[in-house]
This record gives C-alpha cells, structure tokens and sequence, in this order.
C-alpha cells in the first residue's frame, strides 16, 4: 500500500515572498484552491493501492499544505524539517506532534543544519538524490546518510524557480527519472546522467508546469494540466498514463501535485 499524508488547506494562502513564484499581490483564489485540492485527494484515493491521510492544517502556518516539506520518513522514522525561513519554521512543531501520536521514531536533524524533508530529498533505487543550495544545506547530508543507512548523491540547484529538488526532479521507477537539466549545475547533472539509467530531460516549458513535480504511482502520473505533446509522447512510449489536473492555485505559492503529500 502507498500511503501519502495531505493537509487540507484551510488557511493556505501567498501571506509572504520567500520564492520566485509568491507574489502578495496576486493571491489565492482560496474557494478554487480548495477544490483544487479535493480533486488530488479524491483522484489519489481512488487509485488501486493508495491510501491517502490527513494532518489538520494548523492557523498561522499557510505552506503547512504542502506536507511533503514535513520530513522524510523511512522505517517508521522521520525526519524532522528544519525550515530555512522563519515564516515556515514553526510547521516542524506541528508535523513532529502528529509522527509522535501516530508511533513514528522521531529523529530531530541537529539545528545546524537546513533541511526541508522530502521535498529536497527523493529515493530512486536504493539511492538517495538529495537537493541544497536555496533551502537544505549540503553539509546535512552526510549526517543524513548515515541515519538512512543509503548512499546519499548531493544535486545543486541553481535556478531559484526550482528551489527544492521535487520542482525539477521526478524519480519515475529505479533506472528512470524527469528531470530539468538547467536548474542544476554541470557536476549535479553528470551525476544524474551517471546514476540513473534512463534520464528523460525535460524542457523549459514542462519544467514551467512542474510537469517533474508529478506524483508517480506506478505507471501514472498525476501533474497539473499543460503536458506538452513530445513529452507525453515521449512517456506513453515508455508505459506512462497522464491524469492532468488544474492546480493553479498552489503554483501561486510554488507547488504543484507532489508538493502537496507526503510520502509515508
């Protein structure tokens, strides 16, 4: 069963400007957000063998939505984020409260460290791609690869539009991935065309969409709508179905489709 945790977003909306794609000026449609989300929710619970649950949204804490920035769990451990920016730090508190009640080991990252959970950190094969630069810190990941006990390969960003790692890179089975070149530096991409046998590159327009920012279940991909047609062909070749869906309200903020959960 592949379970992801959500957070319905009952108090989400652009309240600051802590990336490229926030902007106060243009805020959330929040009525349309919220059935935004419930459409991922229900699209996620009915696909065979998935299991999808909730962490209440909490008041003051607007990004709380986007749950996988809550930790990185593996082996009922998780790992509790510690946010870059002060206006997301106090999610930790919130996230740490509910692994705790539901038996998780909590693992708390030393403060030293910059760490945004699963958002910079995403599994292909029996390797760890981990992001750094905008929101985790590199010096994180030895101290990281030796709690998940797994090679851990560290990937620069360097487009600010592509802040975490799971707005440019997409693991789409254990030898192939989505990804977007240009928001990563020569040697991370070297990296990614050495370890993952199959790489497909996206261009700048999918990259837009944050078609790489999909959920893969299996051989679906649920991603906001606007695929290009090379790529879906590109995909469909290789066994991939596309469900689109409109989640423009949450590109608003920054997040797209895997934003939004949490793998558990």
């Amino acid at each position: 069963m592949l379970t992801f945790l959500m957070c319905r977003p009952r108090y989400y909306r652009v309240a600051y400007e802590i990336n490229p794609w926030m902007k106060v000026r243009h805020p959330v449609e929040r009525d349309q957000a919220a059935a935004q989300w419930e459409v991922l929710y229900k699209t996620l619970r009915g696909l065979p063998g998935v299991k999808v649950k909730l962490i209440p949204h909490a008041r003051g804490w607007p990004d709380m939505v986007f749950t996988a920035n809550g930790g990185l769990v593996f082996d009922r451990s998780v790992v509790i984020p510690n946010f870059r920016y002060p206006q997301r730090q106090g999610e930790a508190r919130h996230f740490g409260a509910w692994f705790g009640k539901k038996g998780y080991r909590l693992i708390r990252i030393p403060s030293r460290f910059q760490f945004e959970g699963e958002g910079d950190a995403l599994k292909l094969g029996d390797t760890w791609f981990f992001g750094y630069h905008f929101r985790s810190d590199i010096s994180s990941h030895q101290w990281l690869s030796e709690k998940l006990k797994a090679r851990v390969l560290s990937l620069e960003l360097v487009d600010k539009r592509f802040y975490h790692l799971d707005t440019c890179f997409l693991p789409l089975s254990d030898s192939s991935c989505l990804y977007y070149p240009k928001a990563f530096d020569p040697y991370a991409r070297k990296l990614i065309e050495r370890y993952v046998p199959n790489p497909v590159a996206v261009g700048l327009r999918d990259a837009l969409k944050f078609v790489c920012n999909a959920i893969a279940v299996g051989k679906r991909l649920v991603v906001h709508k606007g695929v290009s047609r090379p790529l879906r062909r590109t995909l469909e070749k290789m066994g991939f179905r596309f469900i689109e869906l409109e989640l423009g309200e949450f590109l608003k903020a920054g997040g797209s489709a895997k934003c939004l959960v949490l793998r558990l």
